[in-house]
């Protein structure tokens, strides 16, 4: 099996597992979705219905009960790169005369990802309890637009606080709530949205930085073994300079698993570097994942209202803007980085 096919295959499993996560997730809008949904359909009629049920099934309750194997796979995935690069780039890279305290930053960079990592898991995102419903009703306005004075929780027999939204995964209202995240077994809201941040980030770090290491362990090998000067010989016997692809086959079959390694540290830091960049957005302008979902169709009804919206009902009130919680970038910062406190009861 040559260098291109399991590179075929590794890429197909790759986005194999991302359009298993973006199918059950709860990301209905997304690109992968409407691939999933497509090939099902084509593979039905040949599919055993008990292993359809199965997979359903299963899906299910990995994607939408309470479950720490994705916390697990975490740890698993992070421990196969950083034993890789302790007991393969590390040295090769020594022998190279890499600094030492270059070497050292993944380690760093660890220590932080694992203490945001535990806040994430641990932290209470804010959930919405009698005790404090009536101080977090008062923390942010209703827009009415989205979100509507007055309403309960039919789940939790509570008032909903604007920006909140009940979790079917752990079955409670969360304030300001963002989204339920598989990795962390936990909500993203009000109390953990800066970990979460922090944590995004320091992975997008920790992966960049292994990976720009292990490319530059990879590139002093080519240098110092000819391999741009050399040539081969072909399967008609004619004499070829050794190009680009001849270079990473080469690569590939002398250091296969730090090839594999370094093509996921490649693909971890643009996916999550996008997500991160995608949250960032959100933290300047103050709004929440689950409020982006929602306000792109409300404002999409009435950027065309002849076709969506029926000209008879109220119109929009003037204070319905795109981003009602926006009050600037540093005060939107600061409350993510410092959240709005429960004010304290009056005491008679």
């Amino acid at each position: 099996m040559d260098f291109l096919t399991l590179f075929g295959i590794y890429v197909l499993v790759v986005l194999a597992c991302i359009a298993l996560v973006c199918k059950y997730s709860g990301k209905q809008q997304s690109p992968f979705h409407t691939l999933f949904n497509f090939i099902t359909k084509i593979l039905a009629p040949v599919t055993p219905k008990w292993l359809q049920k199965w997979s359903q099934k299963s899906m299910h309750s990995l994607f939408h009960e309470r479950s720490n194997m994705f916390i697990y796979l975490h740890l698993v995935l992070e421990g196969a790169v950083y034993t890789e690069f302790t007991f393969e780039v590390f040295n090769f890279c020594r022998e190279m005369e890499t600094a030492l305290t270059s070497l050292c930053v993944p380690y760093v960079l660890l220590i932080f990802k694992t203490c945001f990592f535990y806040l994430c898991i641990s932290k209470d995102p804010g959930t919405v309890t009698k005790k404090r419903v009536v101080g977090q009703v008062s923390i942010y306005q209703y827009d009415r637009r989205m979100f509507h004075p007055g309403v309960h929780c039919p789940t939790c027999q509570l008032v909903k606080p604007a920006r909140s939204k009940h979790c079917r995964v752990c079955d409670r209202c969360v304030h300001r709530f963002d989204h339920h995240c598989v990795w962390v077994n936990n909500c993203i809201g009000a109390l953990n949205t800066r970990y979460f941040l922090l944590y995004l980030f320091s992975v997008c770090a920790m992966a960049g930085d292994i990976a720009l290491l292990t490319t530059d362990m990879l590139l002093h090998v080519v240098l110092r073994s000819g391999l741009l000067g050399a040539s081969y010989i072909d399967e008609y016997d004619q004499q070829q300079p050794a190009g680009f692809l001849f270079v990473i086959q080469h690569l590939f079959m002398s250091f296969p698993r730090i090839i594999f390694m370094l093509g996921f540290l490649v693909f971890v830091f643009f996916l999550l570097g996008g997500y991160a960049l995608f949250h960032s957005y959100l933290a300047l302008v103050n709004q929440t994942s689950n409020e982006w979902y929602k306000s792109r169709g409300y404002f999409c009804q009435h950027c065309h209202p002849a076709s969506a919206v029926d000209p008879l009902k109220t119109p929009v009130p003037e204070h319905s803007k795109r981003y009602f919680y926006s009050h600037g970038i540093l005060r939107n910062l600061g409350e993510i980085f410092f959240p709005p406190r429960l004010p304290k009861r009056k005491v008679n």
